[in-house]
């Protein structure tokens, strides 16, 4: 797919597959493009050319909200909570706006919260949450809907060091419990290169590499596109 804005490419030719069961870390430089790709694939956008496919259905056309209800969630950079609720209320809203009964909704989220160390919290209101918090609370309310494929735009953004081990794990349980297919976003490159099967590398809107973490590890065109061409030389 291709995405243009008033003349300048976002996104040039790129195609993702995204499967069941599976972590793909989506990376590049400020600019590359991840969050116009991800908002095309979630429905916030249509790409000015190509299409986007859902198990084997074109949902280019369709809105976000119905995107979501075929099995596909995504958090985003910034908090969408609901601030005058609780957390907890918060993830059962989500659950219940999937569909799910209200004591099975409580049930799931209570799950969530623990998966993600936010069980504690679960009775404090969402707009008094640390950043950090604000990314969690994020992707429990995206996991609550039950989603068969799950875009996470930048979720360990704000968290100590030493808690994104824990949050590394809950979204390998993401992968295997729930079999959840797993776009992630992040600079943590660290967290990429632990959890991810395959790496898609974007720069200046286009595909640069995909591969393993240990091949796009290597890449010099990687870190040329990270660190410059003379760092690279040097």
């Amino acid at each position: 797919m291709s995405r243009s804005f008033a003349g300048v490419h976002a996104l040039r030719d790129v195609t993702l597959e995204l499967r069941r069961g599976e972590i793909v870390g989506l990376i590049g430089p400020n600019g590359a493009g991840k969050s116009t790709l991800v908002n095309v694939l979630s429905g916030f956008d249509r790409p000015s050319r190509g299409r986007v496919e859902l198990e084997g259905r074109d949902i280019t056309r369709w809105r976000p909200s119905r995107r979501g209800r075929a099995g596909l969630a995504r958090t985003f950079q910034h908090s969408h909570a609901f601030r005058a609720l609780s957390v907890r209320e918060n993830v059962e809203v989500a659950a219940l706006g999937a569909g799910t009964r209200a004591r099975a909704a409580r049930a799931h989220a209570q799950q969530l919260l623990e998966l993600l160390g936010l069980d504690r919290q679960a009775d404090a209101p969402a707009d008094g949450l640390a950043q950090g918090d604000e990314r969690r609370l994020g992707v429990a309310r995206a996991l609550a809907t039950s989603p068969r494929f799950v875009l996470l735009d930048e979720p360990a953004a704000g968290l100590p060091e030493a808690e994104v081990t824990a949050f590394a794990e809950a979204v390998q349980t993401v992968r295997g419990e729930r079999e959840a297919g797993v776009l992630l976003i992040d600079h943590n490159m660290a967290l990429i290169m632990e959890i991810c099967d395959r790496i898609h590398v974007l720069d200046q809107g286009r595909t640069l590499a995909e591969d393993t973490p240990g091949v796009i590890r290597a890449n010099l065109d990687v870190a040329a596109a990270y660190l410059g061409e003379s760092a690279v030389q040097e």
